[in-house]
């Protein structure tokens, strides 16, 4: 619908019409992966810079919940664990757990999630990023999958479901 309207906005014609709709359908069926990050296989990410690690979930779990609509976030000063929960994130599908792919100390919450939690949606790596933790050890990095594996451990899941 939204490659149509805009087709004909655009005054494109129709056999581009048909290329613009499919492109548009084709994209939606990939998630982003970014090269750099961490991703565990509970789909969070992780991107290590400095003495901190900022930490969300990915492109992938947000499109498989849906609209975002509530974010449960731990308070800075709190401590993380490696493959625990630290919060949630409840869609309008569901409510996940969201699990921290490294251990450490909490320094920072994205408080922003408070108030537009669709952030998360719109930006998983941006703008809807939920921590940031000092790591405690961070060699645990190193157990991470990188973009490649993940990218395949997601298409892996995909096909078996």
């Amino acid at each position: 619908m939204w490659a149509s309207s805009t087709a004909t906005a655009l005054k494109i014609s129709s056999a581009s019409k048909s290329h613009l709709s499919l492109a548009f359908s084709f994209s939606r069926c990939f998630s982003t992966v970014l090269d750099g990050l961490k991703y565990a296989k509970s789909h969070e990410w992780a991107k290590h810079e400095g003495s901190v690690a900022t930490i969300g979930i990915t492109d992938h779990a947000q499109d498989h919940l849906g609209e975002v609509v509530f974010v449960e976030l731990p308070e800075a000063g709190s401590s993380v664990s490696q493959g625990k929960g630290f919060g949630a994130v409840e869609s309008v599908k569901a409510t996940s757990d969201v699990n921290s792919p490294i251990s450490g100390e909490v320094v920072e919450v994205n408080s922003n999630l408070t108030e537009a939690p669709g952030l998360i949606n719109k930006s998983p790596y941006e703008e809807g990023w939920m921590i940031k933790v000092k790591p405690s050890s961070p060699s645990e990095l190193e157990s991470l999958m990188g973009s490649n594996e993940y990218t395949k451990f997601c298409e892996e899941e995909d096909a078996s479901h």
